[in-house]
């Protein structure tokens, strides 16, 4: 990590500047794969899952033998911990439901809104290096609650053609039947165009690579809705002096871990803590398997020492982070000071591991800085809004003549004879 200590406020921005890689021939590559899916179908997506997964099936849909057979090996203290974080996650989106509240904006004319299921929704969940079970909760979950009607899921298979057996027992526990061994930009290309065997959806869900992520960009502008902008995952601390540099560390560790292109930041008002945390940095790396992929996006990761808490909260909000933890004697009063980030963890007992599994709250946030103006993955993610309006003759012949005045004042004519015609069967003019 390189640290900046005491930066004037015009370096802020180049500071907390994200990592940028080259993507000029990216979406051209990406764009060529899902067209062939489009075209070709099934055959494309066959085709591109042996070329990059090094994977031959003749099936890519996942049957019923197929799943109980890998589900009998999970063992059972997984199979608990998954029920444990779907309790969790179910009982804190749960109340997200909210009854239509019926309004009278004006004698005889009521208005509301209802929120209407997203019929067919589509989860990518990474495999690989690391199969994104948890996802299924954080997507899965919410929909479920909302009363989408068809979910389909697509993961990529191992060198052995198998799925991972606790994306398949987590899957279960969601109610999902249908899932399909296909990953990266194939699989984003056969949920948005359909194919004989995957079904199109309307939305698509889901992290991925910086492939699945551009494949996303481009499906979104052809048409079908995606979760969010999501690149790389991220997480912040902010921390005063009395924090633990031990409990930094393994926070930022366990972003770090996600992969090369994950960032981390520190920012804190004691350069002691921050010098303690890089030592602490250097001796808990070496103990995990993954060290190799923390190690790499640390080089590209900050620290920042402020003069004071008000500066250290003024970079947070600009950094605009999917990870927040505030590890603060005062946590609470400085997270009313937040305006900016996907999830916020108080105390530093609140590692954001927990989030990121089991507390209840959805992991599925805003990357990139996207959380100046998006939210997280919650059951609205997986509605529409509809609004309803219903007037009496009262209500129009109360309403009527200011509708009419303003229509004509914008030239729409047509608009403003829309309620004329109206009035005039109720004794209007």
């Amino acid at each position: 990590m390189k640290i900046y200590r005491y930066p004037e406020k015009e370096d802020w921005e180049r500071i907390i500047k994200r990592p940028e890689f080259d993507q000029s021939s990216l979406f051209e590559s990406v764009e060529k794969i899902l067209q062939s899916v489009k075209t070709e179908g099934d055959l494309a997506v066959k085709r591109f899952t042996q070329q990059f997964d090094k994977v031959v099936r003749d099936e890519i849909y996942v049957t019923e033998s197929e799943k109980e057979m890998a589900i009998s090996s999970l063992p059972e203290e997984i199979r608990s911990s998954i029920e444990l974080a779907a309790k969790n996650i179910r009982r804190f989106h749960q109340v997200q439901l909210v009854a239509p509240q019926v309004i009278e904006t004006m004698p005889g004319i009521i208005c509301w809104r209802k929120s209407v299921a997203i019929e067919k929704v589509g989860f990518y969940i990474p495999g690989g290096t690391a199969p994104l079970f948890s996802t299924i909760l954080m997507l899965g979950i919410p929909a479920s609650i909302a009363g989408c009607k068809e979910i389909i899921l697509c993961t990529p298979p191992g060198r052995d053609g198998k799925i991972h057996p606790a994306i398949l027992y987590t899957a279960g526990i969601c109610g999902i039947k249908n899932v399909f061994a296909v990953g990266g930009v194939q699989a984003i290309g056969a949920m948005a165009y359909g194919t004989a065997t995957i079904p199109k959806v309307d939305k698509i869900f889901g992290p991925g690579n910086q492939y699945v992520t551009a494949a996303k960009q481009l499906i979104q502008q052809k048409g079908v809705a995606i979760d969010m902008p999501a690149g790389p995952s991220e997480v912040c601390v902010l921390a005063d002096e009395e924090a633990s540099p031990a409990f930094i560390a393994a926070d930022l560790i366990s972003q770090a871990e996600h992969g090369a292109d994950s960032q981390v930041l520190l920012v804190s008002t004691s350069d002691d803590l921050v010098t303690l945390t890089i030592a602490e940095l250097e001796k808990q790396l070496s103990a995990i398997p993954r060290r190799e992929f923390a190690a790499k996006a640390l080089q590209y990761s900050n620290a920042v020492v402020t003069r004071n808490i008000s500066d250290a909260l003024d970079i947070v909000n600009a950094y605009a982070p999917e990870h927040l933890i505030i590890m603060s004697k005062n946590d609470e009063e400085l997270a009313e000071k937040i305006i900016s980030a996907g999830s916020v963890f108080l105390g530093s007992f609140s590692p954001e591991s927990v989030g990121d599994y089991a507390s209840g709250t959805n992991h599925t946030l805003p990357t990139n800085g996207y959380a100046k103006a998006y939210s997280g993955v919650s059951v609205d993610s997986f509605v529409k809004k509809i609004t309803y309006q219903k007037l009496t003759r009262e209500g129009l012949h109360a309403i009527g003549p200011a509708v009419i005045t303003m229509a004509e004042c914008e030239g729409l004519t047509g608009h403003a004879e829309a309620v004329r015609v109206r009035l005039a069967t109720i004794g209007e003019k």
